[in-house]
């Protein structure tokens, strides 16, 4: 049963029954009451107080009720801070396990929330990003370029299993100014991210035609694709290395959710779509890519994208990727 507290409108009908002797138990009938709730309140006016006093000490005992908020030690503070500028989260904090902290996922969420510790909110991942569960993005009208997302479960029925399935899309700067490419690996979730400067088919072809030569044949099985117009070249890129190429529907984004997610992510990481991408440095496309692919990743069992890579290929094979 959940206890109501006593509002001021009840208090002054408590007083107004005490003043013209209304018995307790006749006032806590009237009421809906416990009688010893009523009987308290009678026995404090009995002592010769008012009812401004009781419902000022009622406040005061009202506010020091419930579970006091959590405290960590200064060196718990220090190393969650310290994960936090990583780019870890606090379930990957908790999950990870490297430190002892003494308190919950959901707890160190609320600490972020309040403000505690000097923890700010705002430099967790995707905050206020996120769309709430059904949303269907209506930008743009292109139409559809190739296959359908769905003859991709046709062809590949063990999809959800496989290793080398990528999904991929671009990531446009200040006034659609230049744009990288990323593509991320389903079963890894390692993201690879090329500076491809234009989004125009020709640039994307270029550096995807790059990369793709450098990997074994049959390496990367598909690429699921978003209907921008840098990605009207795929039949060229998938007769030369026999790729499998498939489309989303237009404006379902959620159909490549890994990719938008790990998109976002990046673009908080640094690149903001205040840059202009047209000159962007490949030293810090790099550097965002290495850091993002060495976040421990609570659907990998908190190993890190690269981890789960390296259970998949060669060394020899690996240096062609970073």
């Amino acid at each position: 049963m959940t206890y109501k507290h006593l509002t001021t409108r009840e208090l002054t009908l408590i007083a107004d029954f005490w003043n013209q002797g209304t018995k307790a138990y006749q006032a806590a009938k009237l009421l809906k009451r416990s009688q010893e709730t009523i009987y308290r309140v009678y026995r404090f006016l009995n002592r010769g107080k008012i009812i401004e006093q009781y419902l000022q000490s009622y406040q005061r005992n009202k506010r020091r009720c419930g579970r006091k908020q959590s405290q960590l030690p200064k060196n718990e503070v220090n190393y969650i801070n310290e994960q936090i500028k990583a780019g870890w989260t606090p379930n990957t904090i908790i999950g990870c396990a490297e430190q002892t902290i003494s308190c919950s996922m959901r707890t160190l969420y609320r600490l972020f929330a309040r403000g505690q510790s000097d923890f700010n909110v705002q430099q967790l991942p995707m905050k206020g990003r996120r769309h709430p569960n059904g949303y269907v993005e209506r930008r743009g009208k292109a139409g559809h370029l190739g296959r359908s997302i769905y003859q991709r479960y046709q062809d590949f029925p063990h999809y959800q299993h496989e290793f080398g399935h990528f999904e991929a899309d671009t990531v446009q700067g200040k006034a659609h100014r230049g744009a990288v490419m990323t593509l991320v690996e389903r079963q890894s979730k390692v993201m690879i991210v090329l500076n491809v400067h234009r989004k125009t088919d020709e640039a994307v072809n270029q550096h995807l035609n790059q990369w793709l030569s450098k990997l074994p044949r049959h390496f990367v099985k598909s690429i699921t694709f978003d209907n921008g117009k840098g990605f009207a070249g795929w039949r060229e890129i998938a007769n030369k290395h026999d790729v499998y190429a498939y489309f989303a529907e237009v404006g379902a984004p959620n159909q490549r959710g890994l990719n938008e997610n790990n998109n976002g992510i990046l673009q908080r990481d640094g690149l903001s779509k205040r840059l202009d991408f047209r000159n962007l440095p490949d030293e810090l496309v790099i550097q965002l890519m290495h850091r993002r692919n060495n976040i421990p990743r609570k659907s990998l069992n908190y190993r890190t994208p690269l981890e789960v890579f390296l259970s998949y290929v060669t060394d020899e094979q690996l240096s062609t990727f970073f």
